[in-house]
């Protein structure tokens, strides 16, 4: 995460164009400006709240700190132009909203001052004790440690949130609502800072919140991220809404009206209210499911909240009396709670206007854990009762944190929380009954490793509902699914299936098994792959030179050894695209500062008597090109042209351009044999058509499906001829015959598609 705001600095000391006065914005017109708030008004505002719940606060701790906070950053400003501890004020605010303790609150007001002031955690642990220093070390980012990327100082910032997240939960909710006031105050930051903000925000913190339960931060947060990212969409489901603002309230009323006179009669004590759907929930189904804003069913929702368990079933069928229940809009979150600990019955019905709407039904102890989730704990007291559930809640927090032990490239942690921490579940039954739960899109290879990483490495195969699946089948909320396992010795997982999986849990565990069992070959491949990406960035040094500069990258890469460098890139803990950027900076330093010369450099690959992979009889060091009128890949049978000032092309052998008897070519002796030499690993180009029947986002599943098995497109088009069919032509980069063949296999299996064939000319 880097710095959520500018870094707090003397009023005097701050550039001109820092200035507190925000800059006319299109994505923000229609908010005037807010008066800005004084310090005091801010403390008493706090002061103000924290007595109005009642709840026993030491209040001369909570005076301490913020006595501490105001003259740490005295003199200090935000963006907004407002003195900057009203921030910690505020955050602080948030969390007494949340119902948090003392220690919290405490840790919130100086969860900035160790980061941007010289007050340090020992003189916070000496006046305020270790509990609320540890806290604000957790809130505390690594700003003094030196990352070349943002993506790697977010990724790592992460790490060190989740490792602190799991001795003590309240980390994390101090950095949600740091989150959340930061994200109320966007619009005084520039525009790529705002953009930059959000999209983490979406990605990181709102899966966080929803993850620990608490919706109304989670929404919040999605909301306003959204609102920074598309302002347009955001803007029209805003007005939509607004503009229906009356008839929505007099509908929900009625309903209500009528629903608390039914409970009456039976005698059920209910309370009764009216929601709306988020924006983001709603812009998630017009914009992504292509919905209209009439198609959806649930942006109106009446929830009813009782006492009893039974009460909630009781009630679920009074709402099915009164109003005609929509078919396959039932869901019981009761029995089957999601894996935020979320539990509600979920029924969609329509009522005599024709208006469909949603009716969520739960009892209290439900809602307090819907609405504040983790929070609740603290908030409504239940570790004081035999309720509590704080560990059940936090076990999933310590099998996350398990499951990135391994992880040596700390940005897969950043993309596991996108998807293991997604808003959207389904849920999958084993044959036994138990249930599982998985983000949308997870595959029969996540169920497995969700199992247990035994079941992953041993499987062979799946059954979904009794019959046979591909490997690489999507599970669907409701289903059985069977995982078959073998008991010979030495199986384990594909390296492909690192490309199908969609959960963090499922990857980390295949690269485990790699990395544990497979040393050798990791260490081989993860060599080869390096040595070919220095050779393609044209990174040569003197032998000697060369061995301490993989030395400095691979101890950058917190690799203990060289080979444990390469291995880490064998099994895929490191990927070389990401880190080659700073390479290429450092052996750009390193010439400089040893005042090399790139040309007096040599290579460290070793000498190769061919090119491309493909050797020719009686030649030696002999450019070689590949004809792009069929693009041969290696397993191709091939022969070779000796060109006049290009070297020699490469066909194939049944080519259009070669004649089918050399002999009677006008020129036989400049056709040569040639064959692929057996290590070959480099890309070549092959073209192939696809034909198939037009349907939407049919070109995005070509592309999809592609870029999951790490196939570089190097150009793609389509037409339509007739009958609403589609032709595409695709060119891609593969390593062999048997790997275009794999690419054609895989893309045989999207819907639609019909036929596939190798064009024999080139893209």
């Amino acid at each position: 995460m880097e710095k959520e705001r500018e870094t707090a600095v003397p009023p005097e000391e701050r550039p001109e164009e820092k200035k507190a006065e925000p800059s006319p914005d299109p994505l923000f017109p229609e908010l005037p400006e807010e008066p800005k708030m004084e310090t005091d008004e801010a403390i008493g505002e706090l002061r103000e709240y924290i007595l109005k719940t009642g709840k026993p606060y030491d209040l001369g701790v909570i005076d301490r700190a913020i006595e501490t906070a105001c003259r740490a950053h005295a003199g200090q400003l935000r963006s907004s132009g407002e003195e900057y501890v009203i921030h910690p004020l505020m955050v602080a605010k948030i969390l007494v909203e949340l119902g948090m303790d003392t220690d919290t609150i405490v840790a919130a007001l100086l969860h900035d001052v160790v980061e941007d002031t010289p007050l340090e955690l020992s003189d916070i642990s000496k006046a305020f004790g270790p509990e609320v220093a540890a806290l604000v070390d957790g809130v505390t980012k690594l700003r003094k440690l030196p990352f070349s990327t943002r993506e790697e100082q977010q990724a790592e910032n992460v790490r060190k949130m989740l490792l602190a997240m799991a001795q003590d939960i309240r980390v994390v909710i101090i950095k949600l609502a740091d989150r959340l006031h930061n994200m109320r105050t966007i619009r005084y930051k520039p525009e790529q800072k705002r953009r930059d903000t959000a999209k983490e925000t979406m990605d990181i913190y709102a899966p966080l919140a929803h993850r620990l339960g608490i919706r109304a931060v989670k929404e919040e947060l999605e909301d306003l991220s959204l609102r920074t990212l598309d302002p347009i969409a955001y803007k029209e489901i805003e007005d939509a809404l607004a503009l229906r603002e009356g008839e929505r309230n007099a509908f929900l009323d009625s309903i209500k009206e009528r629903l608390t006179e039914k409970l009456a009669g039976l005698q059920i004590e209910g309370y009764i209210s009216g929601r709306i759907k988020s924006i983001t929930g709603i812009y998630r189904k017009m914009y992504m499911q292509g919905k209209s804003f009439d198609e959806i069913y649930d942006i109106y929702a009446v929830r009813v909240i009782v006492d009893t368990v039974n009460d909630c079933y009781n009630v679920l069928g009074v709402v099915h009396d009164m109003f005609r229940p929509l078919p396959n809009r039932f869901k019981d979150y009761i029995s089957t709670p999601k894996a935020n600990m979320y539990q509600s019955l979920h029924t969609t019905v329509i009522s005599k206007e024709k208006i469909p709407f949603e009716v969520q039904i739960r009892t209290w102890e439900m809602h307090y854990t819907a609405e504040y989730g983790i929070a609740a704990h603290w908030k409504y007291k239940l570790g004081i009762q035999r309720k509590d559930k704080l560990e059940e809640r936090l076990a999933w927090v310590r099998q996350f944190i398990e499951n990135q032990k391994d992880v040596d490239d700390a940005e897969d942690i950043v993309r596991s929380i996108k998807t293991d921490l997604s808003s959207d579940d389904v849920f999958v039954f084993t044959p036994k009954g138990d249930v599982i739960t998985l983000p949308v899109g997870a595959t029969v290879i996540d169920f497995a490793y969700a199992i247990h990483s035994a079941v992953g490495n041993r499987m062979v195969g799946a059954k979904v509902d009794g019959r046979m699946v591909p490997i690489d089948y999507v599970v669907k909320t409701g289903e059985i699914v069977e995982v078959i396992t073998t008991s010979a010795q030495g199986h384990g997982p594909s390296r492909d299936w690192l490309g199908i999986v969609k959960t963090g849990e499922a990857r980390n565990k295949i690269r485990a098994w790699f990395k544990k069992e497979c040393r050798e070959e990791n260490i081989e491949t993860g060599r080869q792959e390096f040595e070919k990406e220095l050779a393609r960035n044209r990174i040569r040094l003197p032998e000697d030179k060369m061995e301490n500069f993989i030395e400095e990258e691979s101890s950058r890469q917190h690799c203990e050894s060289v080979e444990d460098f390469y291995a880490a890139i064998g099994y895929g803990g490191i990927l070389l695209s990401r880190i080659m950027p700073r390479i290429k900076e450092d052996y750009l330093k390193l010439l400089k500062a040893e005042n090399i010369q790139p040309e007096a450099a040599v290579t460290v690959t070793k000498p190769r008597h061919n090119n491309g992979g493909v050797m020719i009889d009686g030649m030696d060091n002999c450019l070689v090109k590949f004809a792009r009128c069929c693009n041969p890949v290696p397993g191709d049978d091939i022969i070779g042209f000796i060109t006049r000032g290009y070297g020699v092309s490469i066909h194939k052998r049944d080519c259009v351009n070669v004649p089918r008897d050399i002999s009677q070519a006008a020129e036989p002796e400049r056709w040569v044999s040639v064959y692929w030499e057996d290590s070959v690993r480099s890309e070549f180009k092959a073209t192939l058509s696809i034909e198939a029947h037009n349907r939407h986002a049919l070109l995005a599943d070509v592309a999809s499906q592609l870029a999951s098995m790490h196939v570089m497109i190097h150009a793609i088009s389509a037409r339509e001829p007739k009958d609403n069919a589609v032709v595409m032509s695709v060119t891609v980069g593969v390593s062999s015959l048997d790997h275009l063949q794999s690419v054609i296999n895989r893309l045989s299996k999207i819907e639609g598609i019909y036929s596939i064939i190798r064009s024999g000319h080139g893209g």
